[in-house]
């Protein structure tokens, strides 16, 4: 589904280079469940960014389903990540005056579904992350966990093949951090593609595959269930 050749990221801060990503070549199969780990500041967030179309590499190119991505014009681009892509972040990212329902239905309206259409689907999905009864509540009257559900909810809606997911459970309990990578686990079994960014070893461990970034430059674990230490 994706793949890296000879990708790579140099920032300029500070009139200092910085080398967020050393020049990497990786593909990844449609369907694999891939965990990211490594220190703060490795470069884990900078190399999803630049899977999901939305950071232009300084060198190489990134395919995604035999298409070079960033040869693809701005909206072709924006299209396809709206039709294919679904992004979860640590910070979920939801509309604060919007309740659940209108939060879930925001890229469907985007995509140019019928109003009845958005509300089915946002309704269908809300349902499946267990907050059918909290469609009308805005973020601030959820818990953490519930927001992070929403955002699932969210990236549900156009039914993506690819699921990118920065820190997912970096903000929840116990229990709740449990049920989301439960919810993960069940898109996996979809036929779903996850890249998931952690600290987490237990959330790293729910992966079939397991990438180590350390100072940009990307390594394999061989055997993802001996993996205890990730930050």
């Amino acid at each position: 589904m994706l793949r890296l050749e000879n990708v790579s990221k140099v920032y300029g801060r500070g009139g200092q280079t910085v080398v967020a990503l050393q020049p990497t070549t990786l593909h990844l199969a449609a369907g694999e469940y891939v965990a990211v780990v490594g220190p703060s500041g490795s470069g884990k967030s900078t190399l999803l960014t630049v899977l999901g179309g939305m950071l232009a590499p300084t060198t190489g190119q990134v395919f995604f389903g035999g298409q070079s991505l960033y040869d693809l014009a701005l909206a072709k681009r924006a299209a396809l990540r709206g039709k294919q892509v679904g992004f979860v972040f640590q910070t979920f990212n939801l509309i604060s005056y919007l309740s659940a329902l209108e939060n879930v239905q925001m890229p469907l309206f985007l995509a140019g579904l019928s109003p009845r259409v958005q509300r089915e689907r946002a309704l269908a999905v809300l349902d499946r992350v267990g907050l059918a009864d909290r469609i009308h509540h805005k973020p601030s009257e959820l818990s953490v966990g519930q927001q992070q559900r929403v955002a699932l909810a969210r990236t549900l809606a156009n039914d993506p093949a690819l699921i990118l997911a920065d820190e997912p459970t970096g903000n929840l309990d116990p229990r709740t951090r449990e049920q989301v990578l439960d919810l993960f686990d069940q898109f996996h079994a979809e036929g779903r593609t996850i890249i998931t960014v952690t600290h987490d070893p237990q959330a790293a461990r729910r992966a079939n595959r397991i990438l180590c970034l350390e100072a940009g430059t990307v390594t394999e674990f061989r055997d993802p269930a001996r993996v205890m230490h990730v930050a």
